[in-house]
């Protein structure tokens, strides 16, 4: 069974192996090649460049834009003579009988004659003078068009001085006819002919005014970058990020998935040599979460930003890892998605050159997250460290430094999305189950409610948690254990005592012991439920697991001898149960709760000395923990020979010290 489920596991972790491969491969941009960096009017620093196939010369965005106003300056607009307004001119006119004979011949010939010019409004023909536009295209019908010249055109206004000016009518005359209203405007826009019209001669205009030949000298190194061939350049980059070979291109797709799959592997050697305990599926799911994310946040900015791509906070996956695991798993995931990301990057070199060293500094700036300054500084150093790459790095692939606000900008934003770490770190912490240094300096606070709580029912017993936390601490730090771990679990691993504290010998100020009136079965069953009880209280309380198992585990499968002892000399004759008087707890799993286990044993021990010296504390911290030691305890830890005799010395030196002589003051001699 357990060999099947070994095989089950190990398909199960190829298979997100594959899934992974594949995502990733999936979330690929298509990749632009031509990475040189020129600018009009400066040096080309690079080796001799030749087309390396036939491409277009594109007109510029300027270029273009000219010929769009050209033709839109020059463009003949079309319009539609309405005959309608002749002939209800010529009616009105031939109805009104004020009108004698001679002035209505004059003014019939001169409406036929101003309707076959055309009448536009003033706004209009305004318009075609600012524009200098000299014809419009007419329609007497949908089908037949002619070119008309604007000067040849009135307006209602002109139109009256028109008939003034040709026919022996006087101006008075027209106004005391009021002719002003046989003229109307008679020529409107054919919008649809128009624009329609418009936007084909727009779209005719050419994209490109010339081609370039495969193998065409182009520039050559030293030489200044004309305008034209800055076209060219600009041509080539454009060519290349249109006509790129895709993933359908099965070479590359061959050569894109190698190299993600031997990248990945070699985070999964790393795992393997060097973390072994790290091979969980939550791990490995967590891990491959955070490579998807970063990888496809950078392939979307490729996609429509590539000049943002410096954007993507890198860091911020390093420093998460680093806060939930350690530095150099930290460093190795940063690495890794740093030089995949850098498949598909305009600038491979430079932009590894940035990212790697940037990560170097996140994780050695944030070994642990415990105060909100430690964010700052880190995001502080990582802004300098883009900023000075990045200049060394123009400088030299350019030979001069020309100061450009947008690449610094970019590195100031990128610096400033890692404060988003702590929302982060805590939707992580809920996601996975994880424990962050942040959340063991809120839970390590004695202020919290739950502490305080534990502080007003069983003071005695939270004066021993305190004492066994700074035991722990000082082994914690010898041996290169989690120290804030370590303190926060010692403050609670005796939590479950609030429930009966005066059961218990260091909450007892009377004398009176509440277990002298129990059975020794009895009374090793409410000791014993101490462990039971604070699971309890823990969970209620919604604190973490990590900090769970140090209630579990600090007792572990060890014996309460005192009423073990007792029972068996009360009946010697009789076989005790030994599971009765035994804790049903845990081992301790990590080298934290190991050290626990040690601390609490001999500090409480320590309490009910005789006699504190250095002889008695020594013999009392070596039979304390050589038992242990014989009884197994610690065989589920990482705990080592030479981790034990550390915390041996260190818990010697403690006990020492806080259990020294005192100078006895000398008393006043009475006069």
């Amino acid at each position: 069974m357990k060999f099947k489920y070994r095989h089950t596991r190990a398909l199960v972790y190829i298979l997100m192996f594959v899934v992974t491969t594949f995502l990733i491969f999936k979330m690929f941009p298509q990749r632009t090649h031509f990475d040189k960096k020129y600018e009009v009017g400066k040096p080309w620093h690079y080796e001799l460049l030749t087309a390396p196939f036939d491409f277009p010369v594109y007109k510029t965005k300027i270029e273009l834009s000219a010929e769009r106003d050209s033709i839109k300056r020059f463009f003949v607009p079309y319009y539609i003579a309405d005959l309608s307004k002749k002939k209800s001119a010529l009616s009105a006119l031939m109805a009104d009988s004020l009108i004698d004979r001679e002035t209505r011949y004059y003014l019939q010939k001169a409406i036929q004659n101003i309707y076959k010019k055309g009448v536009i409004s003033q706004a209009e023909y305004d318009d075609f003078q600012k524009l200098q536009l000299k014809y419009i295209n007419v329609s007497d019908s949908s089908n037949i068009w002619r070119k008309v010249e604007v000067k040849s055109l009135l307006t209602p206004s002109s139109a009256i001085n028109y008939i003034s000016s040709t026919y022996p009518i006087s101006a008075s005359r027209l106004d005391s006819l009021n002719v002003s209203r046989f003229v109307v405007v008679s020529l409107n826009m054919d919008k649809n002919k128009s624009d329609m019209t418009l936007n084909e001669l727009l779209k005719s205009i050419p994209l490109s005014s010339g081609m370039v030949q495969a193998g065409e000298r182009i520039i050559d190194k030293g030489e200044i970058v004309k305008y034209e061939q800055g076209k060219i350049l600009d041509s080539l980059a454009k060519e290349y990020s249109q006509n790129a070979p895709d993933k359908d291109n099965r070479l590359v797709s061959i050569a894109d998935i190698f190299m993600i799959a031997a990248l990945l592997s070699l985070f999964v050697v790393y795992v393997v040599l060097f973390r072994p305990e790290f091979i969980r599926l939550k791990n490995a799911a967590f891990i491959i979460l955070m490579i998807l994310i970063v990888i496809g946040a950078a392939s979307l900015i490729m996609n429509y930003e590539p000049d943002m791509i410096d954007l993507v906070p890198f860091t911020l996956m390093a420093i998460i890892i680093r806060i939930f695991f350690d530095g150099r798993t930290a460093l190795f995931v940063h690495n890794i998605v740093v030089l995949i990301v850098a498949l598909f990057v305009p600038s491979p070199f430079i932009f590894i050159m940035l990212h790697i060293p940037a990560g170097m500094i996140a994780v050695s700036t944030l070994k642990q997250l415990t105060h909100r300054a430690q964010l700052v500084r880190s995001a502080l150093s990582i802004f300098i460290t883009y900023a000075l790459i990045y200049s060394c790095c123009t400088i030299i692939d350019t030979g001069n430094f020309v100061f450009t606000w947008h690449p610094y900008l970019v590195f100031a934003i990128n610096a400033l999305l890692l404060l988003f770490a702590y929302i982060l770190i805590y939707i992580f912490e809920k996601m996975f189950g994880y424990l962050s240094d942040v959340t063991l300096v809120e839970l390590s606070n004695i202020n919290n409610k739950l502490l305080m709580e534990f502080s007003a029912k069983a003071p005695g017993t939270f004066q021993h948690v305190i004492q066994v936390s700074t035991l722990v601490t000082a082994i914690a730090q010898k041996i290169n254990a989690n120290t804030l771990l370590a303190r926060t679990g010692a403050l609670y691993h005796d939590l479950g005592k609030m429930k009966n504290p005066m059961c218990f010998i260091e909450n007892q100020v009377s004398g009176f012991n509440p277990l002298n009136d129990l059975t020794y079965q009895e009374a090793a069953r409410i000791i014993i439920s101490h462990v039971d009880d604070g699971v309890k209280i823990a969970e209620q309380n919604s604190l973490p697991k990590q900090i769970i198992n140090f209630i579990r585990s600090h007792h572990g499968r060890s014996v309460v001898k005192y009423f073990y002892i007792k029972a068996q000399n009360e009946s010697p004759d009789v076989t005790i149960d030994k599971s009765l008087f035994t804790y049903n707890g845990i081992l301790p799993q990590t080298k934290e709760e190991a050290i626990l286990m040690m601390a609490d044993s001999v500090e409480a021990a320590s309490r009910s000395l005789k006699e504190y010296s250095e002889e008695t504390i020594g013999k009392l911290v070596d039979d304390i923990i050589n038992g242990q030691v014989a009884d197994q305890a610690f065989k589920e830890s990482p705990l080592t020979f030479k981790h034990v005799e550390i915390a041996k010395s260190v818990l010697k030196e403690k006990l020492i010290n806080i259990y020294h002589s005192r100078i006895e003051y000398p008393k006043q001699a009475v006069k």
